[in-house]
């Protein structure tokens, strides 16, 4: 199939690495609104969407732009183009993010949200033993989110620089990611309580903060986010943290290596789980390990988990988590 991307920045050129080594995939064109940023990232170069469509004809567009962009964007592409994929997180509200999947679906088009953080191999795994009841019945789970990249002046101007003028950021921008995590390990939660905080003045929005996600049968999901503290990790951005499963006969570790950690309830020391994975690009691959897994359920017609209609829901659950931050008290999901 023919792939077509929008974005050059940060994540557009993982986005673009991605797709130039996707068996099954002919990365056809890119589209930025600074050419130069685009050359030599496998593709023929636009700067026009129009001339895009008309001239590379793309079976399948990927946005990978900033998230102000991806409404207009959507408008556009919608009649033009039946396979959309829009990086998280998916607009700028969920108001917007409605009225784009209803531009795509009147046009009988289907939308899937890169979300990446769940094909991290690490989560994959884990996800795949709690579901096999490796760790009995599970009881928590809890994520410490510690990439040390917020402080100062200079805080993410290297690298993505409109992350500093988001006036919602931690939720919307990053632990959006770890809801969903937590959507496919237990399932829709019942309720949230958030208390969010700035603590660099130099952005706009929060940037550390806590989310209690709590399910009907007593299971409850923590998540603990920092951007100005690091973690004991040689790469901060390959886990962005640590994380911890709790069941009932048995936790799991999962360190800022990537290595996941076993130990029985009752006994002192944790057992390494090894399984296979690849230290390559961004969290283990995992733009890579999406973008196939998009792109087969672009070519066999099956649903995938992160549709643009089933990801939605880790809007509604953001916008309970500003709506309890800002009144103090749990939000009923």
């Amino acid at each position: 199939m023919r792939v077509a991307l929008i974005g050059a920045g940060f994540f557009g050129r993982l986005h673009a690495e991605a797709w130039s080594r996707a068996q099954g995939a002919e990365f056809v064109a890119i589209l930025d609104h600074d050419p130069g940023k685009a050359e030599g990232l496998g593709a023929p170069v636009f700067s026009d969407l129009e001339t895009m469509m008309q001239e590379a004809r793309p079976d399948i567009v990927d946005i990978a732009a900033p998230p102000p962009a991806h409404f207009a964007l959507i408008r556009a592409l919608a009649p033009l183009c039946p396979r959309l994929i829009c990086q998280k997180p998916f607009c700028t509200s969920l108001e917007e993010a409605e009225a784009a999947l209803a531009l795509v679906e009147k046009a009988g088009g289907r939308l899937i949200i890169h979300e990446n953080i769940r094909n991290q191999p690490w989560y994959a795994e884990a996800r795949r033993l709690v579901a096999e009841g490796a760790l009995g019945a599970p009881f928590a789970a809890s994520f410490r989110l510690r990439p040390g990249d917020g402080r100062g002046p200079e805080a993410y101007l290297s690298r993505q620089p409109y992350f500093q003028q988001m006036p919602r950021f931690l939720v919307h921008e990053t632990a959006v990611h770890w809801i969903d995590l937590f959507r496919a390990l237990f399932e829709e939660p019942a309720g949230i309580y958030a208390d969010l905080r700035r603590l660099n003045p130099a952005i706009a929005g929060e940037d550390a903060g806590f989310l209690l996600l709590d399910w009907p049968d007593g299971r409850r999901a923590l998540f603990d986010g920092n951007r100005l503290m690091d973690h004991a990790a040689t790469n901060h951005r390959r886990t962005m943290g640590e994380m911890l499963i709790e069941g009932e006969r048995a936790a799991l570790r999962i360190d800022g290596e990537g290595r996941i950690f076993l130990r029985d309830f009752g006994v002192v020391e944790e057992r390494e789980h090894r399984f296979p994975w690849e230290d390559r690009g961004f969290g283990g691959d995992c733009v890579y390990i999406s973008c196939i897994k998009y792109l087969d359920s672009f070519r066999s017609g099956a649903p995938c988990e992160t549709e643009a209609a089933t990801w939605l829901a880790n809007l509604r659950i953001e916008e309970a988590a500003y709506r309890s931050a800002a009144e103090g008290r749990r939000i009923a999901l």
